[in-house]
């Protein structure tokens, strides 16, 4: 019978039990040799863990592609912004510093090129010491071992219950990490696994990986790395958060020199060198890390946030939406964009320009490339991010809620009234057709819908124009230009709505939500429906395709970490219309600019066309207008749609009324001015409109000033009344959605 110590409770201590079990492993062959366990913690580790069975372990080890960065290019190769969720660039062996090597092997594994996967050297040492400590005052892990846990790590992810399964201090994981251990030293080679090391491991700070370390702490590349630098770098990687240099340059500078010492006595440098390297101070030159959308260049925060959901939300980059954020969270893509610098530039100044951060209501814009379906440009007036009280916003206002943007979009007023006509025209509508269009009338009895179930106006809903002066009768281009309220219904009374919601869907007219428009009577033209100025911006491109509408796209390409192209997807382009009708709508939006209510809002030197829109109460103001070459729509508003824009300033501008031609309008000019500056200046197709009235007299709307519409003619006077519209004819929420029963929302001028 063995001898028992006398004391304390009799048996062996818990390190002679470590010391015994770890001994007779190692002469036994068993692989859990590679334990340095505290000692006063040997048996509770024992307790809680198992040992998983040896041969069971699966024999080779899954090593995930390393997480990196992302860096998102404009369709220059500009870069917009750098995303991960690991800062983390792997580089290889040959671009890391030497010093660097020498030094994370001399800290960490100073018998690295000496041993196996196990150092039972380092374990005998480890253990003599800890037992004499009373505590863990080495470690015997080897690089290879520290490796194998770093890969269980990164394979966790941020997932807490299985980062916590990769580091428990179990004999279970130990065993397994040992297995690995031994495999990859077998299989791969010493210098692979440094290199693996330190790309892997971390650094604090946010660092992951050696190159990531050296640009965070000295702004340089890791093959540049000298003596001290590279001390300072390997000492960290034992407790990163107590050696910071960012935090506590002291506990960091003297764990440094321990490094260097420790470098010195393996010979990898002079006694000299070390000397003279620890006299040196800390020397950082800290790089703040740059993550995120919220650090694009150019104001392109939110079109980087879209492109990001882009990608999140296409099955052609993973079948589940579970693959796709794994794929995105690895990162180290490449993504090259359609964003164009100039546009995006013109249209981030504009937007800023004209609305401020600080005002009531917000502003956005999306500029898209007819025939591509390119977003070129997107703009918000509030800066990206969540500090409300910096006036910051999150939400992305020129997209549809699955991409970041509002679930209710917002109403487009009377630039929902071309996709009326279009619809109109490809029924075989005449261009000059004539109604009688009163100042107020009654919504038609019944609407006939898609389903053959008429829309009944039960209720003896009316509506009536902007202006009592405007009185028919008109015909299309006139009530076009003065966005003529009673026109359009009596038109739609004429075609029934089921070739409006042919029309919308054509043009991939959706909700914010994504469902499609409502079809009552107030959608299809007051445009009571809450949109996203992307989509209507995709719409308007199509008649500037002359009829053909190509989807919105925002990714031209992606290479992954090893430069190979994955499959993007393109633009789907199909034909919404003759390019008969869509040459005519040119024609009538080009008179809303000319002389229409948009005159306020027209380019000089190139043909355009466009239309104005204002809801209920003013809480929406759009303009969304168009060259052969580029699209865009922008909205002003609340997103909450609680500010009746009356008597307001906005951009420092004061408003006695808000109109689409004074507040987007200018916001939508400038854009488009600065986004076309010195290129080409295509022309439309377009028709010639008779006036069968031309001759006749209609005894309205003489002299010099601005025939009154909308939008206030050009927008420096104000010859509008007061509106007043019954209140079971607005209905609804008071968003301006209305109430889909038919008679909710704006008066959509």
């Amino acid at each position: 019978m063995g001898k028992k110590r006398s004391g304390g409770g009799g048996g062996t201590s818990p390190a002679q039990q470590a010391a015994k079990f770890l001994g007779v492993s190692v002469l036994a062959g068993a692989v859990l040799a590679g334990i340095a366990l505290p000692a006063a913690g040997a048996l509770g580790l024992a307790a809680k863990g198992s040992v998983e069975g040896f041969d069971e372990i699966p024999a080779t080890l899954k090593t995930p592609p390393l997480s990196q960065r992302t860096t998102i290019l404009d369709n220059e190769g500009g870069k917009i912004a750098t995303v991960y969720s690991r800062d983390r660039t792997v580089v290889k062996l040959d671009d890391i510093s030497p010093y660097m090597q020498k030094a994370i092997v001399a800290i960490e594994d100073s018998r690295f090129y000496e041993h196996g996967a196990v150092d039972a050297k380092g374990i005998l040492r480890a253990i003599n010491a800890n037992a004499q400590n009373g505590g863990v005052s080495q470690g015997a892990s080897t690089l290879t071992q520290q490796y194998v846990k770093n890969v269980f790590m990164e394979e966790a992810g941020d997932d807490p219950t299985k980062l916590a399964q990769a580091t428990q201090q179990t004999i279970g994981r130990k065993v397994k990490e040992l297995k690995y251990a031994i495999q990859v030293e077998n299989e791969v080679g010493k210098k692979k696994i440094l290199n693996n090391y330190l790309n892997i491991t971390y650094f604090g700070q946010q660092a992951y990986g050696v190159e990531a370390a050296a640009q965070r702490y000295f702004s340089k590349p890791a093959k540049d790395l000298n003596i001290q630098e590279s001390a300072m770098l390997a000492g960290i990687v034992q407790s990163p958060s107590r050696y910071d240099p960012v935090n506590d340059e002291a506990e960091a500078k003297k764990r440094r020199n321990i490094v260097l010492q420790r470098m010195a006595e393996t010979h990898d440098i002079t006694q000299a060198e070390a000397a003279e390297a620890k006299k040196t101070p800390i020397g950082l030159k800290v790089s703040r890390p740059q993550n995120g959308c919220i650090t694009a260049e150019h104001g392109a925060a939110f079109f980087c946030d879209y492109v990001r959901n882009a990608f999140l939300n296409n099955p052609a980059f993973g079948k589940t939406s579970e693959e796709r954020a794994k794929i995105w969270n690895r990162g180290g893509l490449t993504v090259k964009t359609t964003l164009d610098p100039q546009t995006q530039e013109a249209v981030d100044s504009s937007v800023k320009e004209h609305v401020y951060k600080t005002d009531k209501v917000d502003a956005a814009g999306a500029f898209v490339e007819p025939g591509t379906g390119k977003v070129l440009g997107m703009g918000q007036s509030k800066p990206y991010g969540s500090d409300v009280s910096k006036n910051e916003a999150e939400m992305n206002y020129s997209v549809n809620y699955r991409d970041g943007g509002s679930n209710l979009g917002f109403p487009t007023g009377s630039t929902f009234k071309p996709f009326v006509a279009a619809a109109a025209l490809e029924k075989g509508t005449s261009v000059t057709k004539q109604y009688p269009a009163p100042y107020q009338m009654p919504y038609p009895s019944r609407v006939q819908t898609c389903s053959g179930k008429p829309w009944v106006n039960d209720g003896g809903y009316k509506l009536e124009n902007e202006n009592e002066s405007e009185v028919g009768p008109y015909r299309l281009k006139e009530a076009m230009a003065k966005s003529i309220n009673t026109y359009f219904v009596q038109m739609i009374g004429d075609i029934g709505m089921c070739p409006v919601v042919k029309m919308t869907d054509k043009l991939g007219v959706v909700q914010g939500n994504g469902k499609k428009v409502d079809e009552v009577p107030s959608s299809m033209t007051l445009g009571s429906t809450g949109l996203s100025p992307l989509t209507m911006a995709s719409a308007y491109a199509a008649f500037a395709n002359r009829g053909t509408y190509c989807t919105p796209v925002a990714i031209e390409s992606i290479t992954d970490p090893n430069g190979k192209a994955l499959d993007v997807p393109k633009s789907k382009c199909s034909r919404a219309m003759s390019q008969s009708t869509a040459d005519k709508i040119n024609t009538l939006l080009s008179g809303v600019i000319d002389s229409g209510t948009g005159k306020a809002a027209g380019l000089s030197g190139r043909d355009n066309a466009g239309k104005t829109g204002t809801t209920d109460a003013r809480k929406n103001a759009w303009f969304a207008g168009y060259t052969p070459n580029l699209s865009g729509a922008v909205w002003v508003g609340s997103a909450m749609q609680n500010v009746p824009m009356t008597n307001i300033t906005i951009g420092g501008q004061y408003h006695d009324k808000v109109f689409g031609a004074d507040t987007p309008g200018p916001i939508w000019r400038d854009a488009m001015t600065g986004a076309l500056s010195g290129r080409d200046a295509p022309t439309f197709n377009k028709v010639n409109i008779p006036d069968p009235d031309k001759k006749k007299d209609k005894g309205k709307n003489k002299g010099d000033k601005p025939e009154p519409g909308d939008d206030g003619g050009n927008g420096d006077t104000d010859p509008l009344p007061d509106i007043s519209i019954p209140p079971d004819l607005i209905g609804g929420n008071g968003n301006g959605n209305g109430n889909g029963n038919g008679h909710g929302g704006g008066w959509g001028r």
